[in-house]
């Protein structure tokens, strides 16, 4: 199922070290598209995406149906003026047209911007969305409903619009592009496609001003995914099936995922569910109806997820039928969660072996860089380099900062070149500004840790560094009740938390539904209760630096105007501290006000 990893690494000076498979990395097409094009040759009717329709069944479309499609679109793309200095803008979430006009795109030569669907929908000033377009000058915006995208078409008003479905004056609809017939110029651009040409510009989160547009070649994507099959060779021998929902505004469901279906030969399903409330009930019904072969999840999926099959073994016993490979990426996996998935794999397919693995990139590097591709017990293994990629390890503190080359890197930011000078570092490592160390000291095989965002630690008052990274992980793995948290701190006397609850291991927990919450803070005594007596256990095995000495489960959500979150879930540690620094203040107010948990015992 995976290979063996092999590793090399070497001594850099100043004491960094270079780490690099030692494995070459094989020959690759020029372009995802390539892969898509020999599929649809070889077996054009099998399906390549599905959807729910109106009806709720599952509505599919063909490898040969998306390659006729994305040759239409790129020819009609091309006739109103795109290329690859006016780019397309996608605000639509994932989704079959979404997909179609990704192809259409790329085969034209025509870099493709997905931005976040909640910049547009969840947005109530649209700032993001205008920043956006302002930067890079789009040919043209797309949206699969004119009515629900309306206020941020109307805020993108002086930008030629295209719609799925719905009415908007002066808007062209997918159905005129997929009319177009494709002529000479689309053939010409496909033709034409080098590995240099700008595939996709993915912008980061933007805690911090506009989000930055990361340029993505297609050697960047294409080579990504040989990378990826090298370390899975089971790849090449079946075509996998996932059921994802991970926006494809971010590299981990647009890059990683859909590119290994069209590499590889394999089927989305889209999942109109998330890890969000009133929400996951859809995935629950989706992965009931369509088993995985892979599974992709972030930790706030899984933690949904597990009680979820906990609760029942119909569904478990479904979900698990065919499943070959569960698979989290995007912040370290909560040791105790893992360990829970792994009985349920033991449990409900007895006999077959199915890891619970995990991978570490970054929008800048298509997204992988590093696979744990072999057995390990630390949940926060974020394995060894793949083939082709080359990390530069250089100390920091008592950890590493994880810098990397490779043709999986990117060029730069659009249009900003002080940006691209400020993320390479003099030998022409991206700087990607996390943390890791070795999960063996002295074995490079045994791969790597992460050891989180190197901005967000801080130092205590008696000068004692916290690894918020690590400490975050440690405390949601000890107090499962908890979904996520903020580590607050710096330059304070002791480690404290502002944490989010997960609803489901709540209700685990009491038995009941937590009383009803009074303003900003969760009030519910006997939860609390708990909860002080799984900080105090997590406290009991965890030295000063991750001993979290307070805690307060807050009711209001992460919001994604003020910088606090992405949609695909990622907290931003300094954004939430800084937006709720009331709070932070009740963590250090003596003695602890109603609401602060204090650890059974203190």
């Amino acid at each position: 199922m995976f290979a063996k990893v092999r590793i090399i690494a070497e001594q850099a000076g100043d004491g960094a070290l270079l780490l690099r498979s030692a494995d070459e990395l094989a020959g690759y097409p020029v372009s995802v598209l390539h892969s898509l094009r020999a599929w649809a040759d070889s077996d054009p009717d099998y399906p390549l995406i599905a959807e729910r329709g109106p009806d709720g069944g599952w509505r599919s479309f063909g490898y040969g149906a998306a390659v006729a499609a994305a040759d239409a679109i790129g020819q009609a793309l091309i006739e109103r003026g795109l290329g690859p200095a006016r780019p397309l803008l996608v605000l639509s979430g994932n989704g079959v047209s979404h997909l179609l006009m990704t192809l259409g795109a790329l085969t034209a030569g025509v870099p493709v911007a997905p931005v976040s669907v909640a910049y547009s929908l969840q947005s109530k000033d649209h700032a993001r969305v205008g920043a956006i377009a302002e930067l890079i000058a789009p040919g043209a915006v797309y949206a699969d409903d004119g009515a629900a995208f309306g206020p941020a078409l109307d805020a993108l008003r002086a930008v030629p619009a295209i719609i799925g479905a719905g009415s908007r004056p002066g808007a062209e609809t997918l159905a005129d592009l997929r009319a177009t017939v494709p002529g000479a110029a689309v053939r010409g651009a496909f033709d034409t496609l080098t590995p240099d040409v700008i595939a996709k510009v993915l912008f980061t989160s933007g805690s911090t001003g506009t989000p930055k547009g990361v340029l993505n070649t297609h050697r960047m994507l294409s080579a990504n995914q040989q990378m990826i099959r090298q370390a899975w060779p089971f790849l090449t021998g079946e075509r996998p099936v996932i059921v994802d929902w991970l926006p494809w505004s971010h590299t981990f469901g647009g890059n990683h995922n859909v590119n290994m279906m069209l590499v590889n030969g394999g089927t989305i399903y889209v999942d109109g569910g998330r890890p969000a409330p009133g929400l996951f009930a859809r995935t629950v019904a989706n992965l009931a109806e369509v088993p995985p072969t892979i599974y992709f999840n972030v930790p706030a999926g899984y933690a949904q997820l597990v009680p979820a099959l906990e609760g029942d073994a119909e569904f478990a016993a479904r979900f698990f039928s065919r499943l070959r490979l569960l698979f989290n990426a995007a912040a370290a996996l909560p040791a105790a969660l893992r360990s829970r998935l792994e009985a349920l794999a033991a449990r409900y397919a007895p006999g077959r072996d199915i890891p619970v693995t995990s991978s570490w990139g970054a929008t800048e590097t298509a997204p992988a860089v590093t696979s744990a591709n072999f057995p390990f017990t630390d949940a926060r293994c974020i394995g060894a380099p793949l083939p082709g990629a080359l990390v530069k390890l250089v100390p920091v503190e008592d950890a590493y900062e994880i810098r990397v080359q490779g043709p999986n890197v990117t060029p730069g930011y659009f249009a900003r070149p002080d940006l691209t000078a400020a993320a390479f570092d003099a030998d022409g490592f991206y700087r990607t500004g996390d943390a890791a160390g070795f999960t063996v000291p002295g074995d490079p095989d045994a791969g790597l840790v992460f050891r989180g965002r190197i901005a967000e630690d801080f130092k205590l008052s008696t000068g004692t560094f916290v690894r918020v990274g690590a400490v975050r992980t440690a405390l949601l793995s000890s107090v499962p009740a908890l979904s996520d948290a903020v580590i607050a701190g710096e330059n304070r006397d002791y480690p404290a938390a502002l944490a989010w609850l997960n609803p489901a291991e709540a209700r685990a927990l009491l038995g009941r539904d937590p009383d009803p919450a009074d303003g900003d803070l969760i009030t519910d005594q006997d939860l609390l209760g708990l909860v002080a007596e799984a900080l105090a256990r997590h406290n009991e095995s965890h030295g000063s630096s991750a001993r979290i000495e307070r805690l307060l489960i807050m009711t209001r959500p992460a919001a994604l105007d003020a910088g606090e979150v992405t949609d695909k879930g990622y907290v931003n540690q300094r954004k939430v501290l800084g937006k709720r620094a009331a709070l932070v203040e009740l963590l250090y107010t003596g003695p602890a006000p109603p609401g602060v948990i204090v650890p059974a015992g203190y």
